[in-house]
């Protein structure tokens, strides 16, 4: 980044050259970098009321992000897991879906790129409605089946109520049907040929595509966590439930 004294004059199109993750924090103030490339920072902040001192201490603060490691989430209980999840969800629908929906339909292409513009701009929002779509049944589903779980190994369910509960949508079930969703973007990975772009790419069609690629590896991470580390943690929560009620039916 330029010296901290040349970047409230520097050009907004200069800035996210180079570093495209600001392109996400002028989003975050309501400002798009697309409609404002030759303005300097200074102006777009005196048009938007914002301190560029608060951009950059918001860029700062995106960069210091650090994400928990596959390791550090495995020692942690059920409980977090699903928080971190929760969480995650809504970062993803919150915040990085509207960043992408408004660059894809705000962004006017070279030629070259007009075709595929168009393309993404009916296939993004089918991707977004599918995407939320998942994450409802993840939260209905998976989350509320955990939470019911963990009720039923505290006692606050009768013998009846919990093997009713127990027999409906076993967790087995509900990782099959997770797997079916793990290449969510395989459609748009296809479109853009694996985010390959041509030599004279334009800086938001360069953004855009940089930011795809990052929204898909988080995605993958995602996943992983849940098929890897959740799921496993579960399975092995639901067969305690089932053997503690188990003993109870043989007890009776």
């Amino acid at each position: 980044m330029a010296n901290s004294r040349n970047i409230p004059e520097s050009s907004i199109a200069d800035l996210v050259s180079e570093n495209y993750v600001f392109a996400a924090v002028l989003h975050h103030f309501g400002i798009d970098f697309y409609l404002y490339g030759e303005k300097t920072l200074a102006e777009v902040c005196k048009k938007f009321r914002v301190q560029p001192s608060h951009l950059m201490e918001e860029l700062e603060r995106w960069a210091a992000r650090k994400e928990p490691s596959s390791e550090e989430l495995y020692l942690h209980p059920i409980e977090v897991l699903v928080e971190y999840l929760r969480k995650k969800h809504y970062y993803f629908v919150c915040q990085q879906l509207p960043f992408l929906s408004k660059m894809i339909s705000g962004i006017s292409p070279e030629d070259n790129y007009k075709d595929l513009m168009n393309d993404l701009n009916l296939m993004f929002p089918l991707f977004v409605d599918d995407f939320v779509h998942h994450i409802h049944e993840e939260e209905n589903n998976l989350f509320k089946r955990i939470s019911l779980l963990h009720q039923i190994e505290k006692g606050q369910y009768s013998l009846g109520d919990a093997l009713k509960i127990l027999e409906n949508k076993p967790m087995d079930h509900l990782a099959d049907e997770h797997e079916a969703h793990d290449d969510e973007m395989e459609g748009i990975r296809k479109l853009t040929d694996n985010y390959l772009l041509q030599e004279d790419a334009a800086i938001p069609i360069r953004v855009l595509y940089h930011h795809l690629e990052i929204f898909e590896k988080e995605l993958i991470i995602h996943a992983r966590i849940e098929n890897d580390l959740l799921f496993p943690k579960v399975i092995e929560l639901e067969k305690e439930v089932k053997r503690k009620i188990n003993i109870q039916i043989q007890s009776n």
